[in-house]
């Protein structure tokens, strides 16, 4: 079987993390999945949600939002303002990304703060879900090692990396990292979350107006698990980059006062 762009049924489409996209956020990155690239900011703020006082919870927060531009698709996207509510997959995907970044980070470590993940799709060529988890994951790790660098954390809340991606059935076969093609052909559509222990966080998957074997399901999680390592090593070293990259501004700033 040869896929639409000539990869192999395991392969990853291109991947890249271009850190501090965002400057005003506290952490950013544009992740890249072949076409589909998406920015993802983590900003820090100061206090936690008013339900949470209320109900004397102790510890921070983390919540995501996740929108896709108006030209990101073929066709121009209404955005959900302009239809006076949120749009219903933009809602469950960033329900998606909160639920699977809480997962790994101690937010009674976080303190009284509360983190919030945008997730901005430039261009979508499917997979936006899984890229938004993957590079959200990135910029909240860039964001807490700034906060960690500052001495406003003790210890680093982040417990573990997390990455997405999908996998699926296209034409009895199963794949890895669906482009839109792929996506809109596919039998069988599956996105899967897991920490950088393959741990898994959390599964969405169904037949396209078909069926699926375990055996095949056994597959999409093997694919699976060979692209979340591959991801979480990229992963690593943006985050590296990253700080890097701080330091390097930190230690201009400091020279610059030095300077006569």
């Amino acid at each position: 079987m040869t896929r639409p762009d000539g990869r192999n049924y395991d392969q990853l489409r291109p991947i890249s993390f271009k850190p501090g996209i965002a400057p005003h956020a506290t952490g950013s990155v544009l992740v890249s999945f072949g076409n589909t690239r998406v920015i993802c900011a983590a900003t820090i703020q100061e206090n936690i949600p008013r339900w949470m006082k209320y109900q004397k919870i102790s510890g921070g927060w983390l919540t995501a939002e996740y929108n896709m531009l108006p030209y990101s698709t073929l066709d121009r996207k209404q955005r959900d303002i302009s239809a006076g509510r949120l749009d219903g997959r933009s809602s469950e995907i960033q329900r998606l990304i909160g639920r699977s970044l809480r997962a790994v980070v101690d937010l009674k470590a976080l303190g009284q703060r509360t983190i919030w993940i945008d997730c901005d799709v430039l261009q979508a060529d499917g997979g936006t879900r899984t890229a938004s988890v993957t590079g959200g994951c990135v910029a909240t790790a860039i964001a807490l090692n700034k906060l960690m660098a500052a001495g406003k954390l003790k210890s680093f809340p982040m417990k573990k990396l997390i990455a997405g991606i999908s996998c699926g059935i296209f034409q009895n076969e199963a794949i890895l990292d669906l482009d839109y093609p792929e996506d809109k052909d596919a039998s069988v559509d599956f996105n899967m979350v897991m920490t950088e222990d393959l741990e898994l966080v959390e599964i969405q998957g169904s037949g396209e107006e078909n069926v699926f074997a375990r055996g095949q399901m056994n597959e999409m999680l093997d694919l699976a698990e060979k692209g979340v390592k591959e991801l979480v090593a990229l992963q690593k070293q943006a985050i590296v980059d990253a700080d890097k990259a701080s330091l390097t501004d930190l230690n201009d700033l400091q020279d610059s006062f030095n300077r006569p």
